[in-house]
């Protein structure tokens, strides 16, 4: 089995969205998980957008991404994470 090439070079700024219910700390939860994997992340960086009803919250964070093992850790964190609904 061969290694699959990645179509990402390394470093690269990576926008990850993350949705979820709104609701108290859900972005500061989110910007913790972020600064785990990236902790030259900036928190001031962070995309807020509401849904139309306003019952979820969409962030968008945009992190130096190093390798791909960061990301998948990021995105594992994230996923399994019991505010995050989905990541893009």
């Amino acid at each position: 089995m061969h290694e699959v090439e990645s179509l990402i070079e390394y470093p690269c700024d990576f926008p990850i969205k993350v949705m979820g219910r709104r609701q108290s700390r859900f972005a500061q939860s989110v910007v913790e998980v972020v600064r785990r994997h990236a902790p030259d992340f900036d928190p001031g960086t962070v995309e807020m957008r509401s849904s139309r009803e306003g019952n979820y919250l969409s962030l968008t964070v945009t992190i130096r991404a190093t390798s791909r093992e960061q990301l998948d850790g990021l995105y594992q964190e994230l996923c399994d994470h019991p505010m995050v609904t989905m990541v893009l």
